[in-house]
Parts: C-alpha cells; structure tokens; sequence
C-alpha cells in the first residue's frame, strides 16, 4: 500500500467514530429506511390559512425510540420545533401549516435510538414540500392514502 492510501487508511480510521448520523435527502412524498417509514400529504383547508402539511411516520420502537422534527430557513437559520399532533407507541403525525413551510423550507427529521440529546441514528432532510406531495379536501380519504402509503413502502 502507497503512503497515500495508507493516510488515508488512517484517517478514515481515526474520523468514523465520529462520523455524523446517516444522512437522508428525502425526494418524494414518501421515505422509508430501516425502522422508519414516513409519507407525506397536504389537507387543503377551505383558505390557505386552514391548509396543513401532513406528515405520518411510523417508527420501530425497538430501533427508534425517539424523534424531533425542525423546520429551519436556509439562510438566516432561524429554526422551529415542529411537534407532533398525535403520538402513539410506534406511530406519530405532524401537522404543520402549508404557509409555515414557505418560512422553514428545511425540514429535519432525526430518528434517535437512545435519549433525546444523543446523536440520531438517522437524519432524513426536505427542501420544502415535495413535489409529488398530494392534496386531500377529504380527511378520511387523505388518513387512508396516509395509511396505504406507509404500508406499501415500509422496510421490513
């Protein structure tokens, strides 16, 4: 092995235990990944003030037993915790007016196997809304969509 390789040899040695979390780029409206799967839809609300971003995840609660979800502005990185409208073991959804996303386009989702405050076992990240986002005028049609989606895409 040439001096080269050796270094870096070395050095990917010495940094991947400090590596950061998995990293995702979440490109469509729905995500799915060992232990998480994640679907995304718009309930569109009689004026634009009433329209929400819906985001259903389900988690494995033997691998993530925790998770926050931050809307942040790109540029001035101002940051807002969006917390989840339901909880349940395993199960969560985000409700998060459409017009708010405009201000935090950013939206981090970290999954985390331990206690809040350790390092997240898997960060999967949005630049808006994505664009193959549906929009739902009916609540029981968009929850059965929801539903379908995470079940279709889930990673056993």
């Amino acid at each position: 092995m040439n001096a080269a390789l050796r270094i870096v040899a070395i050095f990917m040695a010495i940094a991947m235990p400090f590596a950061h979390a998995a990293e995702e780029h979440g490109k469509t409206d729905v995500f799915a990944a060992p232990g998480v799967t994640l679907a995304w839809a718009v309930a569109r609300g009689p004026d634009e003030a009433r329209t929400f971003v819906v985001i259903r995840i389900a988690t494995d609660i033997g691998i993530n037993r925790h998770f926050t979800a931050t809307g942040r502005d790109p540029f001035t990185q101002a940051e807002r915790e969006w917390k989840p409208a339901t909880l349940a073991s395993g199960r969560a959804e985000l409700r998060i007016p459409r017009a708010a996303i405009a201000d935090f386009p950013r939206m981090e989702l970290r999954f985390y196997s331990g206690t809040p405050g350790a390092k997240p076992r898997l960060e999967v990240f949005y630049h808006g809304v994505p664009d193959t986002t549906p929009e739902f005028d009916d609540a029981a049609r968009l929850d059965a969509y929801l539903d379908d989606r995470i079940t279709r895409a889930r990673v056993r």
